[in-house]
């Protein structure tokens, strides 16, 4: 019994070690990556093509790799596309009048959050497992709003109000995820650092742009 609780602590802080390792390095890939992408000004058609590929390997192809080698190059091909796709966002905020400071703050404001989050998480080593079926529903949630808000805007009828909601719900939903799949590696629940890292990437990520997203509208 001693044998095995000592194979799982080890396992599980291999899991931890190597989630964030990977995490830290992705996320210095996707900075290079989106700064390529400002710098050549990709256009947003293209930084959503790039968007919707990255999507398509972490959906399709990565559940397939995850447990080779492959699966790293799949990880870093979807934060490489993801940080590109970023290009065109942040140069639209960054031609604003307080655009360095939006970004800087949004920034900030992310690294706070993930920070905070997964130190509570790790310290306390409380079971957040129960959160599984609020973002469940939190997702479904989103995924309705995401397509009534670009429904409406095809139509021409944009809703500036619960746009503003969605992105302070998508903070919301993304911090609950950080602390549902840090439990998750801590508990033993997630043994796969690839997969791990791919879900904290996109909560990060999504926090990111949906701060943006705040902290323009409220300089505006």
């Amino acid at each position: 019994m001693g044998s095995t609780a000592q194979v799982d602590a080890t396992d599980v802080s291999r899991v931890l070690r190597n989630t964030y390792l990977l995490l830290s390095i992705t996320l210095i890939f996707s900075a290079i990556t989106a700064g390529a992408a400002m710098a050549v000004n990709l256009s947003y058609g293209a930084g959503l093509i790039m968007t919707l590929v990255a999507m398509g390997l972490i959906w399709f192809v990565l559940p397939r790799t995850a447990n080779s080698s492959a699966g790293i190059g799949v990880v870093f091909a979807f934060t490489g596309l993801i940080g590109a796709g970023l290009g065109p966002i942040i140069n639209h905020y960054l031609a604003s009048a307080n655009g360095a400071s939006i970004v800087l703050q949004a920034l900030g404001g992310t690294a706070f959050t993930f920070l905070g989050l997964s130190a509570y998480a790790l310290v306390t080593r409380k079971d957040f497992s129960f959160m599984h079926g609020f973002i469940a529903m939190g997702m479904m949630v989103m995924i309705g709003c995401m397509l009534l808000l670009v429904g409406a805007s095809m139509f021409g009828y944009p809703m500036p109000v619960l746009s503003l909601a969605f992105s302070a719900g998508i903070v919301l939903l993304m911090s609950a995820v950080i602390l549902f799949q840090t439990s998750a590696i801590i508990h033993g629940g997630e043994r796969n650092y690839l997969m791990a890292t791919t879900s904290l990437y996109l909560a990060i990520i999504n926090i990111f742009t949906s701060l943006l997203h705040l902290l323009g509208a409220a300089d505006d």
